[in-house]
């Protein structure tokens, strides 16, 4: 069956290089939602905690509670708990959601400084410290996320001006209702090495971890190597002549007589149809032909184990998206070896 190959050596030397950006493996929160970008979560989360990863991200509190023997501090992005944790802290996403909390969880503000997307306005931040405090929630931290920290442009530089004026609102407010010094974030992969410097508690890794951050060419691009690659076992191999036709709708001629195997990989796995017919080869050179199936693609060897990409983005350039998509849709039910 097609498996997921991650690599141990690879994650941990990603984390070195973030680890030296930050100053402190302690200003590291990892992100581990979506099944860690793809990558399993509790295959992460475990090399993560023997690197000594003690923050990390997720997106639900079921992902949250599956890890929550591995590490002390837990934010989850996008959900609302029925009961609250002393180790798992919230996200407020907006005003409405206040009184959806229970009595004591522990929150922090998300502040759209750009992004327009979630987290309150700037100017609902005193209302969000009023409304919250007399829910009785516990505010822990201010945070915000950057829409374009991965491209040369005045944005990056434009949502930091107005986070740091936050943060001294946020601050001032703080010291004002009798709130223990806040947590403030808001760099994620790309910010970071974006930054000269590293002030704030913790920054959030996601795809920089996994060794797939792309930035502008103009861009420091850290030499971060990709920890998963896709493999695939052959179910046959033929020997197809010339004018010979491939897969659904014949998409592909062959042009000379050759050797062809289908391998257990398509569409139902993750692998994304939309690299089909663009002139996809695998790391060894071998070429996807015709279309990728629900359960099988062709390729041009007759190897018994194929790696189908051992970077994404590499595959997400033919398949006309990004490394992250590509990820993501890797099917969570696949075996994935940790080497």
């Amino acid at each position: 069956m097609a498996f997921i190959q991650l690599s141990r050596q690879a994650f941990f030397h990603n984390l070195d290089i973030i680890a030296q950006r930050t100053e402190s493996v302690d200003k590291i929160a990892l992100v581990l939602k979506d099944n860690a970008y793809g990558h399993g979560l509790r295959e992460i989360a475990s090399m993560a905690k023997a690197y000594g990863i003690k923050r990390v991200v997720v997106r639900t509190t079921h992902e949250a509670v599956q890890i929550s023997d591995y590490f002390p501090y837990i934010l989850v992005l996008a959900d609302i708990p029925a009961e609250a944790s002393e180790q798992i802290v919230y996200t407020l996403n907006a005003l409405d959601d206040i009184e959806k909390f229970p009595l004591r969880c522990k929150i922090e503000i998300k502040v759209d400084t750009g992004m327009h997307r979630s987290g309150i306005a700037a100017e609902e931040l005193e209302s969000a410290f009023e409304k919250a405090l007399k829910a009785g929630l516990k505010i822990e931290g201010v945070f915000t996320h950057f829409r374009s920290a991965d491209t040369l442009s005045s944005e990056w530089f434009w949502q930091t001006k107005i986070f740091e004026a936050l943060k001294v609102k946020a601050t001032e407010l703080a010291q004002k209702y009798g709130i223990e010094p806040l947590r403030f974030h808001s760099k994620n992969s790309a910010a970071l090495f974006r930054s000269s410097s590293c002030d704030e508690a913790m920054v959030r890794i996601g795809i920089a971890a996994y060794g797939c951050l792309q930035m502008d060419k103009t861009l420091l691009q850290p030499e971060l190597k990709p920890v998963l690659s896709l493999w695939a076992e052959k179910i046959a191999t033929k020997k197809l002549r010339a004018s010979q036709r491939i897969g659904y709708n014949g998409t592909h001629i062959m042009s000379a007589e050759q050797n062809t195997s289908t391998y257990d990989i398509g569409y139902g796995d993750g692998l994304l149809r939309s690299a089909s017919n663009n002139g996809y080869k695998t790391p060894d050179g071998s070429a996807l032909l015709g279309r990728v199936s629900m359960d099988n693609t062709t390729f041009c060897t007759d190897v018994q184990t194929l790696c189908i990409f051992d970077d994404a983005n590499a595959y997400a350039e033919s398949a006309g998206t990004i490394g992250y998509e590509v990820l993501v849709r890797l099917v969570n039910s696949m075996e994935r070896k940790v080497f």
